[in-house]
């Protein structure tokens, strides 16, 4: 028996949809709702006043992210169904200029014209619109569009995020607030850039100092805003 029943691949590509929607709501999530604490409490606020904001932050942010998913990617959607759809129409109305059509796109990838047309037969033979989908269009059940798992991924994903730094104003001193959830949330997103880098298969090092970077400069600028505008009210 081949190796290749014995050694079955699994691809990180396969995980792209979920975990693109996935880590940009943990992110979003601890970025903005610590940001909204650390500038609410800068500015001076009460410990239950900075905990409501927190909390009006979480849903308000976990429903806009579900929203702003579903509706992008539904987008996305909308676009490769009108795709399918026009190559349907061109395959029943011209199947041999598409068959040609898609012989030349393997001898364009490096295929001996005579071997690509007899893929091409064999493939079309088996589903011609899959396979115009996959090698002339790009589509395939991997990178297809999915609006309501990305919309649930980024929607539960932020509300995880977004707990984190909000924990911090339920444990922490009101003296501390803005030191210690700046700190803890510069903390989680560095567990989270590397968490992240490492199910995609990217550099973690570089995927942690990046999320970091982002997050301080956030941070940093609500909590100069809080200041200047607690001092001024």
């Amino acid at each position: 028996m081949s190796r290749l029943h014995h050694h079955p691949e699994s691809h990180l590509v396969a995980r792209i949809g979920w975990l693109r929607a996935a880590v940009l709501g943990a992110n979003d999530g601890i970025v903005s709702t610590a940001s909204l604490i650390v500038g609410v409490a800068a500015a001076s606020a009460a410990t239950s006043d900075i905990a409501v904001a927190g909390v009006a932050g979480l849903v308000a942010g976990a429903m806009s992210m579900a929203a702003g998913e579903y509706v992008s990617v539904s987008s996305q959607s909308d676009a490769e169904q009108a795709d399918l759809a026009r190559e349907r129409a061109e395959l029943a109305s011209q199947p041999e200029f598409e068959k040609e059509e898609l012989a030349r796109i393997y001898v364009g990838r490096g295929v001996d014209a005579e071997l690509a047309r007899r893929v091409a037969d064999q493939l079309m033979a088996k589903d011609a619109l899959a396979a115009h989908a996959r090698d002339e269009l790009g589509i395939s059940d991997v990178t297809a569009a999915r609006p309501i798992q990305a919309a649930l991924a980024s929607a539960a994903s932020f509300g995880v995020g977004a707990a984190m730094p909000l924990a911090m104003v339920l444990l922490m001193p009101r003296a501390y607030l803005v030191a210690g959830v700046s700190m803890a949330s510069l903390l989680f997103l560095a567990l989270l850039g590397g968490v992240g880098a490492h199910a995609g298969g990217a550099n973690i090092v570089r995927a942690t100092v990046r999320v970091t970077f982002w997050g301080a400069l956030a941070m940093a600028l609500t909590a100069g805003i809080g200041s200047v505008f607690g001092t001024v009210i």
